[in-house]
């Protein structure tokens, strides 16, 4: 069985590289300012016509993970846009001002829609995790939470994203683990049935933004990553 391997792209480049290394999906971001910003439809259009894999990209205009009723009428009509461009599905994720999933405004973003869509790292910051989780079980078509068990990263959440992928199967065939993924944490996460992974400055040169996505990174990557899921199956 092989993993998933999602890298972040910036730009066609990118996404060329990372389909050569072997990455399943690119999550495509304007900016990777605050988190990761938006992207035009302009720019989905260029990495579909560039690469072939699946195409997921990042629903978010501004810092924090809160939205309003007139942003989310930009935000639906993005999507749509995106859509049309040729994305696959979407990454978004919001809480409301109690700090919970604020399954409401998400459940409206995504209800226009009929593609697949990953809850991204805003359920680290949720004030109630349990619940965060009850709630996003409840949402349509959602496959994939993006999340690194902590605010912190992985290297602070390892634990956590280990014990729910091993308590709770669904969760564990939704999780993808992302946010400071360092290839130690991958025979953790694979033996307690986690089977997606999400790499951002890991699959570029020295860590560095600035550089575009290496395709020689990428494929190690894939290697370990199916490698230690081969091992978990026994």
């Amino acid at each position: 069985m092989s993993g998933l391997l999602e890298v972040i792209a910036l730009h066609a480049a990118d996404a060329k590289r990372a389909e050569a290394g072997g990455a399943d999906r690119i999550e495509l971001c304007g900016t990777l300012d605050e988190g990761g910003l938006s992207p035009e439809p302009a720019l989905v259009e260029k990495v579909r016509a560039a690469t072939s894999i699946q195409l997921r990209v990042m629903v978010r205009l501004r810092p924090g993970f809160g939205t309003d009723g007139a942003e989310a009428v930009r935000l639906k009509g993005l999507m749509a846009s995106y859509a049309d461009a040729g994305a696959d599905g979407m990454v978004l994720g919001y809480l409301n001002g109690m700090g919970e999933v604020d399954a409401q405004v998400v459940g409206e973003l995504v209800a226009d829609g009929d593609w697949p869509w990953t809850f991204h790292r805003a359920i680290d910051w949720c004030l109630y995790p349990d619940r965060g989780w009850a709630l996003l079980h409840r949402l349509p078509r959602l496959d994939q939470v993006l999340t690194a068990g902590s605010s912190r990263g992985l290297e602070h959440g390892l634990d956590e994203l280990l014990q729910r992928a091993s308590a709770n199967p669904w969760q564990a065939g939704v999780i993808m683990a992302g946010g400071g993924l360092h290839p130690d944490h991958v025979p953790w996460l694979a033996r307690a049935g986690v089977r997606a992974f999400h790499i951002g400055t890991p699959a570029r040169p020295q860590g560095s933004l600035k550089a575009y996505v290496d395709a020689d990174l990428v494929h190690s990557w894939r290697r370990l990553i199916d490698t230690e899921i081969r091992h978990a199956l026994g």
